[in-house]
């Protein structure tokens, strides 16, 4: 049957998944609390009066604007270059075009098209095949199981590889990082083997509090480092590629080539900054209070009708964690949905995945919105959640 009934005045009115992802960010825009309150989904006008109000305090709004990269795009770049450690760094639109000509560079120079990285790395599984439909690289699976690939993968690895691309955190296993000796030993490894180690660091600003180090010189053990401006920073957009001056100066060649170089970016770029000023400082107490969120949700969810919950990684390595359920995608989601439709409170903002038969996920994130909640209104929110799911004999 079709998601999509019409009235007789012609007036579409939708069921099914698409009015439940409706419900579910109207839900979130109405709640009262919720764990996090990403600027993306604001308004047009509360955006710009953002960019405009925080945009003083990052950057000289009398200034002219940037034409084709240079003033505001430029302030960016040497920006992230010295927090990150890097000689230089390039702005780009996107990180998908940013890692391709990172490692398109790389190629050249190491004279080997293939690239070592995990199975569930963002170019695997969301570019579509970009790195060899679009720039001639040649991606090996390392593994694809839910963990880092650990330095034997990478050392005894059958065949040989120009670059090891390692994603930190690992999103789509669970935002899981290495620990800081792993993560040494991971580049040891690749050196052992004369590769080049690229970071695909889209969330590395997060990183800080689960290795201990400053981001500088955990982005000094690469060659170069990618790094988002929206993930993490609540930017409007855009990355950068950080690395010595000579692969930087080729990546904007390419930048060009691949149709990067924009004519103005100062709304992107700005709210980069406005991000580097405003999120950048608080990370490590989202993570901090994300690791409390996550106790109290596991505590919250037991003795519940729930027959088990999983919150994985058990401490989370970010702000960020993923929420295991035996039950089904939809079932999950409209519990979500009527708890923050009844309660004003919106404990689970996020889309739920199938994990396999009658199993689902989520993933939390914690942001400024949820620390205002305490263990106890986060266990308290758990139970008003599980009181809206099924029996386990009704499932």
């Amino acid at each position: 049957m079709s998601d999509v009934a019409r009235h007789e005045d012609g007036q579409d009115t939708r069921s099914g998944p698409e009015a439940l992802r409706e419900r579910r960010r109207a839900a979130h825009r109405e709640a009262r609390r919720v764990l996090s309150r990403a600027g993306f989904g604001k308004s047009l006008r509360e955006r710009l009066t953002w960019l405009q109000e925080a945009g003083a305090e990052a950057y000289d709004l009398d200034e002219p604007a940037d034409m084709y990269g240079d003033r505001i795009v430029e302030a960016l770049e040497e920006r992230v270059a010295s927090l990150l450690g890097h000689e230089a760094a390039a702005f780009f639109p996107t990180g998908t075009m940013a890692q391709q000509v990172a490692l398109r560079c790389w190629a050249g120079r190491t004279g080997d098209a293939t690239v070592a990285l995990h199975g569930l790395a963002h170019p695997e599984v969301h570019e579509r095949q970009a790195f060899g439909r679009v720039s001639g690289l040649r991606p090996v699976r390392l593994t694809s199981e839910s963990r880092q690939p650990t330095a034997a993968e990478v050392r005894d690895f059958e065949e040989p590889f120009g670059a090891l691309m390692l994603e930190l955190p690992l999103r789509d296993a669970g935002f899981l990082l290495p620990d800081w000796e792993e993560l040494g030993e991971l580049v040891d490894a690749a050196r052992e083997r004369e590769a080049v180690v690229h970071f695909d660091g889209a969330r590395l600003w997060e990183s800080t509090e689960h290795f201990g180090r400053p981001l500088d010189e955990i982005a000094g053990l690469a060659d170069s480092v990618y790094v988002s401006f929206y993930k993490s920073l609540d930017g409007f957009g855009g990355a950068a590629l950080a690395g010595p001056h000579s692969l930087v100066e080729e990546a904007k060649t390419w930048r060009h080539r691949y149709g990067g170089l924009a004519f103005q970016q100062f709304p992107t770029a700005l709210s980069a900054l406005i991000g580097l000023e405003r999120e950048l400082p608080r990370l490590p107490e989202y993570v901090r209070h994300a690791r409390e969120v996550a106790a109290a949700l596991r505590e919250g969810l037991a003795g519940t009708r729930v027959p088990w919950a999983r919150v994985h990684p058990g401490v989370p390595h970010t702000h960020e964690f993923q929420v295991w359920l035996p039950y089904a995608p939809e079932v999950l989601a409209e519990a979500a949905v009527r708890q923050a439709e009844e309660t004003g409170t919106m404990l689970f903002a996020g889309g739920w995945q199938p994990g396999g038969p009658g199993l689902a996920l989520t993933e939390v994130t914690v942001r400024s919105a949820g620390l205002q909640w305490t263990a106890d209104d986060v266990r308290r929110a758990a139970r008003e959640f599980a009181a809206r799911l099924p029996e386990a004999d009704d499932r």
